[in-house]
C-alpha cells in the first residue's frame, strides 16, 4: 500500500505551526511588555506628581504648633541617616544645633559628625518673609532657600552644594519637618538632580530646653 502524504508547500506541519505560535505569542509579549512599562512609569509619575502635590497648608489644623522661633530655640541634638538613590542607607551622622533669635531673624548653630569620622559645619539664618514665611541661608546653600511653616509641619525648599572629589554639585532639597510632640521634630529630606531623586535624609531633631546654650557669633 502506498502512503499519500499531503503537500507541504501549501500546509505547515504541527512543528511549524506551533513555531508560527510561539512567534505570535512573542510579539504580542513584547508589545504588552512595552505597555506595561508604558503603564508602570504613567503610574510612577503619578505617584511623584501625588507626592509632590502635597502642601504644607494641609497641616494647618495639626498641633502641637511648629511655631520655629520656640522650637528651634536653644539647645537640641539630631540623629539620622542617609540612603543613597536605591533607598539604601549609606551613611549615619548626629549633630550638635545651638537655635538662638533676635529681631526676629534665627540663627541655627549645626556641627554634623558622620559615622566615618567626617565632620561638617553649617550655619543657618532664618530671615521672615511674610506672615509664617522665612528666607533661609547658609553658607553652602545657593542663592536662598524658602521655608513656610503650618500647624505641625514646616517645608524648606533649597538648592545644597556639595563638594566632591570630581567637584562640587548643586542638589535640589525638599525638606519637610513635622514637630510630634513639644521637644521632637522628624525631619525627612529628597535630593533630586536634574529632577531624578539621587537621595535621602531622614532623621529626628530634639529639643533640649534644660540645656544652656550660648549663642554663636556671625
Amino acid at each position: 500500500m502506498r502512503l499519500a502524504f499531503p503537500n507541504n508547500r501549501h500546509r505547515p506541519t504541527t512543528a511549524s505551526r506551533s513555531a508560527q505560535r510561539r512567534s505570535s505569542a512573542h510579539r504580542h509579549s513584547k508589545r504588552f511588555g512595552v505597555l506595561g512599562r508604558g503603564f508602570a512609569l504613567l503610574s510612577m509619575l503619578g505617584l511623584l506628581t501625588a507626592c509632590g502635590s502635597t502642601s504644607v497648608d494641609d497641616y494647618q489644623a495639626r498641633e502641637p504648633a511648629f511655631a520655629p522661633e520656640d522650637f528651634f530655640n536653644g539647645a537640641l541634638t539630631a540623629h539620622g541617616v542617609v540612603k543613597d538613590f536605591s533607598g539604601t542607607a549609606i551613611r549615619h551622622f548626629s549633630a550638635d544645633i545651638v537655635g538662638c533669635w533676635s529681631d526676629g531673624i534665627g540663627t541655627l548653630d549645626e556641627d554634623f559628625v558622620f559615622d566615618d569620622g567626617e565632620q561638617q559645619k553649617r550655619i543657618w539664618t532664618l530671615t521672615p518673609n511674610g506672615s509664617q514665611t522665612y528666607i533661609g541661608t547658609a553658607g553652602d546653600v545657593v542663592g536662598e532657600g524658602l521655608a513656610r511653616w503650618q500647624g505641625n509641619a514646616m517645608f524648606l525648599d533649597y538648592t545644597l552644594r556639595i563638594e566632591l572629589e570630581d567637584g562640587p554639585i548643586d542638589v535640589k532639597i525638599d525638606d519637610r519637618m513635622y514637630r510630634v510632640s513639644d521637644n521632637v521634630v522628624i525631619n525627612e529630606s529628597k535630593m533630586r538632580k536634574f529632577g531624578f531623586g539621587v537621595g535621602e535624609i531622614l532623621l529626628t531633631i530634639i529639643r533640649h530646653p534644660d540645656q544652656a546654650a550660648a549663642c554663636p557669633s556671625v
